[in-house]
């Protein structure tokens, strides 16, 4: 039995739901584990959509077959005014990556953003890793405070348009700040292809052989972020790893009977 969108009766759907998302690792990602596993009845697609109020007419056309969906840049926290529930660990980073669909097309919020950056992140940190900058203030920032809490490390938010205590400019980023501060984290876009060229407006030459860089870039695989903090002998990390993780959470999370 073919649907009108031309899908098997038994066909499942995954999308990735952003904006500009044409360069995405979600779909090539998943593509791949699919053609592994022999799941010919499964395809992920992308919802590229230019507003958070065009998910519903998305969802519906593919209501039939729709089984899971992940979140990426600018909707992390946007899409919480379409969900029917949010797990408890998501509520409390205040954003959303990963969406389960019920039969009866009941939408429930997850963030896996916070098991992929743990998982990353963990092996790397050493015991003077007590305080960390994180460079950027949107929905995957929310997810790596929530890691960093937990994990014991304390953190400052470095914002364009700081707001409150725990924000503070590009600015305020004096010699003082950044060797107090072992582990940096980028959550900006700055540096994604194909503006490779751009970076954090930090100041590297404080860094040091006892500072980690994390970039939750992965595209190119050294940032200009990362090299320039490579040259000034600190440890780096992109942010590959942190998508694989998230990706396998979120694929148990929707087949989580």
């Amino acid at each position: 039995m073919i649907d009108f969108y031309g899908k098997k009766e038994n066909s499942n759907v995954y999308a990735l739901v952003g904006k500009n998302i044409s360069y995405s690792f979600s779909r090539g990602y998943f593509t791949s584990k699919f053609e592994e596993l022999k799941l010919q009845n499964n395809e992920y697609i992308n919802f590229d959509i230019q507003s958070i109020k065009e998910l519903p007419q998305k969802i519906k056309e593919h209501q039939h077959h729709l089984r899971g969906l992940n979140v990426t840049i600018p909707y992390k926290l946007d899409v919480f005014n379409y969900l029917d529930k949010i797990d408890k660990t998501a509520q409390k980073v205040g954003a959303v990556n990963t969406i389960k669909i019920s039969k009866k097309g009941k939408l429930k919020g997850f963030n896996t953003d916070v098991y992929g950056f743990k998982k990353s992140l963990k092996p790397l940190v050493k015991k003077h890793h007590k305080k960390a900058l994180i460079l950027g203030t949107g929905g995957a920032s929310k997810a790596v405070a929530y890691v960093l809490k937990k994990l014991n490390i304390k953190y400052k938010f470095v914002s364009r348009n700081p707001k409150g205590k725990k924000e503070m400019s590009y600015q305020d980023l004096t010699k003082k700040v950044i060797v107090s501060h072992h582990l940096i984290i980028n959550c900006t876009p700055l540096g994604t292809h194909p503006n490779i060229n751009d970076c954090p407006d930090i100041p590297y030459k404080f860094i040091n052989d006892k500072h980690l860089l994390f970039d939750l870039i992965y595209n190119p695989t050294e940032t200009t972020f990362l090299r320039k903090g490579k040259e000034q002998n600190s440890v780096i990390k992109n942010g590959l790893e942190m998508l694989e993780q998230q990706a396998e959470k979120s694929w148990r999370i929707w087949n989580d009977k």
